[in-house]
């Protein structure tokens, strides 16, 4: 397979033969910074339009179709039109924390973007403890929604940042018990390391038992993590006109329409990691033609496919169950999910300890 970190080693070098270490550093961050950037707006305007395709697919529509070849246009024409909105001042608004909510969301999920291996030495951020990183930098995504519902000064807002803070804490557990679940049948928080333990046969089917239900547990704490239907109770159309970001217009309206989208796909990229061998291909012990064959697939492509697999089957789950009340989400979460979490993680060191796995 072949290793993109041969073109960045070779890019290093040229750049500290033409200036300092310190020069060199600078115009590789500023091009991470643009890169990270790019990939951002473009995968939220894929998804964007495929969630709206998929959508209509589920309910025998077709989706939008007037602006460009089969409708392909419109998510731009939406991006101008928000672009170009005006941003409304509310009055009796917090108005440094109403400001500053938008952009801890977004820098959340920027951050948990950058720490994605895309491809064979394709990763901005790689170190021992990547896993505990992610975990912990997602946590700071609640906080924006908590400022955005309570400095709105609006009853709506609050009551959605309230459900959102309840919900996104409760099943943080669930899904670090899954991550955690997988950790332990590697041994290892390092990311490049867990994919490349992979290579063999990817973790889902090593796991046995308790990989398949991390798995599990883990998409449906991610779906309620990430405020998707059927537990998308912080935004609520019906009960509370838009949730947490009811007062929020143009761009800054925006920031939190991205990050629902960018955060449905890391949360899809961090199961194609630690179930699906993430950028590692498909390879069946004794199959040497076949696995040299998807060799030859390039290592983004396997990570983006899996990753838009898991988002498949989230958005799914949005378009095919009606919504929960907020009683039933919360005791779904601390009377069956935790309690099948914790018990499906002294399963899996049982099984470890006992060597039960591939």
């Amino acid at each position: 397979m072949f290793d993109f970190g041969k073109w960045t080693t070779a890019f290093n070098d040229f750049l500290l033969g033409l200036m300092p270490e310190w020069g060199a550093l600078l115009i590789e961050c500023v091009l991470i910074a643009v890169a990270v950037l790019g990939a951002y707006t473009v995968l939220a305007l894929f998804y964007i339009i495929y969630e709206r395709k998929l959508c209509a697919w589920f309910q025998c529509r077709l989706g939008p179709m007037r602006v460009g070849k089969w409708g392909l246009l419109q998510v731009f024409a939406d991006m101008f039109k928000i672009l170009v909105k005006e941003i409304i001042s509310i009055k009796g608004t917090d108005k440094f924390l109403f400001r500053l909510a938008p952009y801890i969301v977004i820098t959340s999920s920027v951050v948990m973007l950058a720490c994605l291996p895309w491809g064979n030495g394709l990763q901005i951020i790689n170190f021992n403890i990547g896993i505990f990183f992610i975990l912990a930098v997602s946590s700071v995504g609640v906080l924006g929604i908590l400022l955005a519902g309570w400095s709105s000064n609006n009853k709506y807002t609050l009551i959605g940042a309230m459900r959102s803070g309840a919900q996104m804490v409760s099943y943080e557990i669930s899904l670090g018990l899954a991550i955690m679940t997988i950790v332990v049948l590697s041994g290892t928080m390092n990311i490049t390391e867990l994919v490349m333990d992979q290579e063999s046969a990817w973790f889902l089917f090593r796991g046995h038992i308790p990989a398949i239900i991390a798995f599990l547990i883990y998409i449906v704490a991610a779906t309620a993590e990430t405020n998707r239907g059927p537990f998308d109770l912080p935004e609520a159309e019906h009960e509370l006109v838009a949730g947490y970001h009811t007062e929020y217009s143009g761009i800054t309206f925006g920031f939190y329409y991205l990050a629902e989208y960018l955060n449905l796909f890391i949360v899809s990229g961090i199961a194609s990691l630690m179930f699906l061998g993430g950028w590692m291909p498909l390879h069946v012990p004794g199959w040497d033609a076949f696995n040299n064959v998807m060799n030859y697939i390039p290592s983004i492509v396997w990570f983006l496919g899996k990753s838009f697999f898991i988002s498949f089957v989230i958005i799914w789950f949005k378009w095919t169950f009606p919504r929960v009340r907020i009683d039933q989400l919360l005791a779904f979460e601390w009377k069956y999910l935790m309690p099948l979490a914790l018990a499906n993680l002294v399963l899996m060191a049982v099984f470890v300890a006992l060597g039960w796995h591939f």
